[in-house]
């Protein structure tokens, strides 16, 4: 069995190495897609059945959950920037948390539904006031999640400055190792 769902497609691509198919082709990647969307949408099912708005009343919960999610997405992605490039442990938990779980946890359908809902009952105002707020809280919350991560991750950079000093001092970006010739790494003054 290959790992390319293509491959039985006769695209002509079911020949390929696994490392050089799209992403979006690979059974691992499904799989952690799947994987983080069936428990963030349980996870969104389960807090919507338990504070449900009443009828025709404001959906709190779902604009929580999607704010919630912004947040989250916004430091999940900026913090797996910082540390590198998209690969490996990174990608995974790209491909797992944040399109899988994340993607799950939030909700456009619900989103639109509950829209059209408040149009329909007779609340224009409401509903426009759902939308414009979600879209716009949402958009904070995504970029109060970026600047924590960017916050979190100077902070990091930081600590790592000071155990540097403690081991040697640095100049410009090349560290110096004041350790005698023939003790650890680099063995130069």
């Amino acid at each position: 069995m290959t790992d390319d769902p293509a491959s039985h497609s006769g695209d002509g691509h079911g020949s390929r190495p696994a490392a050089t198919r799209p992403l979006h082709l690979r059974w691992s990647s499904l799989g952690l897609v799947a994987l983080g969307g069936m428990v963030g949408t349980a996870l969104r099912e389960g807090l919507a059945l338990t504070f449900a708005a009443p009828p025709g009343g404001f959906p709190v919960a779902i604009l929580v959950i999607n704010l919630v999610g912004s947040f989250a997405l916004g430091l999940l992605l900026e913090s797996l920037v910082r540390r590198g490039s998209d690969e490996g442990r990174r990608r995974t938990a790209r491909l797992l948390v944040g399109t899988g779980l994340i993607g799950g946890f939030t909700t456009y359908s619900a989103f639109a539904v509950d829209v059209g809902l408040l149009g329909s009952g007779g609340g224009l105002v409401m509903a426009l006031a759902y939308a414009v707020s979600s879209v716009v809280l949402g958009t904070l919350a995504a970029g109060a999640g970026i600047a924590l991560a960017g916050r979190l991750h100077r902070r990091d950079d930081r600590r790592g400055d000071r155990r540097d000093d403690r081991r040697g001092d640095r100049r410009g970006d090349r560290r110096v190792d004041r350790r005698p010739p023939g003790h650890g790494q680099g063995g130069t003054a």
